[in-house]
């Protein structure tokens, strides 16, 4: 699972590389050819695209650092961690959820996504099939009982 979100970074850092590099310096050059570059539309789109490209590379480096210092071995094979896939029973309504444990800075999320880092993530991260997670909300606190759970190894 790591190592597929690394290669997903890792292929979209390559292509914003080629457009910083390549496809952002042609569109300025011929901006720039236009002439007058105050009041160039095209000159400050590429400017602005270029800006935002440098910004994005920046924060995708960040993140495949912080994925590399991540050891697979050492994240718990009967507890709730990164990656862990939870099924969750409301103790007061008996309701059923399912979470999916992500990286702290995700930000493409899905349905059912939570990262490590939300007050749900928290109280979840740790726990094993059977154990309550009490999840503390501003007007009451929630009781989720574990009931199923699918760790990163067993996903692989």
């Amino acid at each position: 699972m790591i190592e597929a979100l690394k290669q997903k970074l890792t292929d979209e850092a390559e292509k914003l590389r080629f457009e910083l590099n390549v496809t952002l310096p042609n569109e300025i050059r011929k901006a720039v050819e236009l002439g007058d570059l105050r009041e160039n539309s095209e000159y400050k789109a590429a400017l602005e695209r270029q800006q935002f490209v440098q910004a994005r590379l920046g924060h995708l480096t960040q993140r495949l650092s912080k994925l590399s210092q991540i050891d697979e071995s050492q994240i718990a094979t009967d507890a709730v961690g990164m990656g862990s896939k939870v099924t969750v029973e409301d103790q007061d309504t008996k309701d059923r959820e399912d979470y999916y444990l992500i990286f702290g800075d995700a930000e493409d999320f899905e349905d059912g996504q939570v990262t490590m880092s939300s007050p749900i993530g928290r109280a979840l991260l740790h726990k094993k099939v059977g154990e309550v997670a009490m999840l503390k909300l501003p007007g009451r606190t929630r009781k989720l009982k574990i009931v199923k759970l699918v760790t990163i190894h067993e996903d692989a």
